[in-house]
């Protein structure tokens, strides 16, 4: 009787053994997770001679007729008590637009702007309809003679740049975009080389939009229609105090421009072809 249990139990363990070698009886495995996708980063361009920042004023005219706005939200360091009593250094009528028109673009942030005002600062950075890149923390020129801006020492000059981010970040903008705009399109040699660490590109334009302190809305608008051509970076302002007409102005370009056969883009996108042209 013992001999015949021994069997059983002999039979039991190599069926068992034989149906856990055919992988009935062990759990199924998951399947290992497909490798990370590389991260993509923004392009930039080269460094200059001698290793200065880069400046891009506009993109490639032969890759078809394409065009960026962009937008300065400026706010000096020291208008606080200005933005205090009551003066606007925003302007959410003109984002509104942008959205209501699905026209991307590229704003040129100061730092002090996204500390004045966080929650815009950080709709318009997670809207994937624009992209936030630096225009200082201060405001204050990097060149002399700057339309009547303060100057920045020159050894203040990156961590000015840094600060801006750091601003951006704090507010919930943690990946602005490495491109930077001097305050008042003002630079020299000296400028290039105190901000060429950061790795930036620097963005100038080609076509000036003429609102600040504008009060005739067409006059912007035709000024910027006069100026396109493919590839144009066009500087306008994101600021009520000082371009009260910039969204009247952009309700006719926009339009107009897509009657042409123009498509908007961000500044990004033109760095891209740039980069692609050698």
């Amino acid at each position: 009787m013992i001999s015949q249990v021994r069997k059983v139990i002999t039979v039991a363990l190599l069926g068992a053994a034989a149906l856990t070698a055919c992988g009935t009886r062990e759990a199924p495995r998951s399947a290992p997770p497909p490798p990370s996708a590389p991260v993509s980063r923004p392009p930039t361009l080269a460094p200059g001679p001698a290793g200065l920042t880069p400046v891009f004023s506009h993109g490639p005219r032969t890759r078809g007729k394409v065009v960026a706005l962009t937008f300065d939200a400026d706010m000096t360091a020291d208008q606080g008590p200005r933005a205090a009593a009551g003066e606007r250094f925003d302007h959410p009528e003109l984002i509104a637009a942008l959205r209501t028109l699905k026209v991307p673009a590229t704003v040129f942030m100061t730092g002090r702007w996204a500390e004045e005002y966080p929650v815009q600062a950080r709709a318009i950075g997670r809207d994937p309809l624009f992209e936030i890149a630096n225009h200082s923390y201060s405001h204050h020129a990097f060149a002399a003679d700057c339309h009547g801006l303060p100057t920045l020492p020159a050894d203040r000059m990156r961590a000015d740049v840094e600060r801006a981010y750091a601003a951006f970040r704090t507010v919930g903008v943690p990946d602005a975009m490495p491109y930077f705009r001097f305050p008042g399109g003002c630079y020299d040699r000296q400028a290039l080389r105190a901000v060429s660490a950061t790795g930036l590109t620097a963005v100038q334009w080609d076509v000036v939009g003429g609102d600040a302190f504008a009060t005739d809305a067409d006059a912007v608008a035709r000024q910027v229609l006069d100026g396109v051509r493919p590839g144009s970076v066009v500087v306008l302002h994101c600021t009520r105090s000082a371009a009260p007409t910039t969204e009247r102005a952009l309700r006719r370009i926009v339009p107009e421009l897509r009657a042409e056969g123009y498509r908007f883009v961000k500044v990004s996108e033109l760095i891209g072809a740039a980069g692609e042209r050698g």
